[in-house]
């Protein structure tokens, strides 16, 4: 069975562990975000063109294609 805290001694650890955390500048953070959105943009590209050939692919094996 796991050991009981004091409340108020568990707060006051949650406040040590959290002034030990490097937290990113704004500019890493904006850097990151951009970086993200780009992949998305990407992946949604590759997903699409993906899908619109295996699409044209089964149409033309089904020959339900035109």
């Amino acid at each position: 069975m796991a050991s009981k805290t004091n409340p108020l001694a568990f707060l006051q650890q949650v406040r040590s562990e959290t002034s030990k955390i490097t937290w990113p500048s704004r500019r890493e953070t904006m850097i990151s975000t951009v970086m993200v959105l780009v992949m998305v943009v990407f992946a949604s590209l590759f997903f699409f063109a993906a899908d619109q050939l295996i699409g044209w692919i089964l149409g033309y094996v089904l020959n339900t294609g035109n």
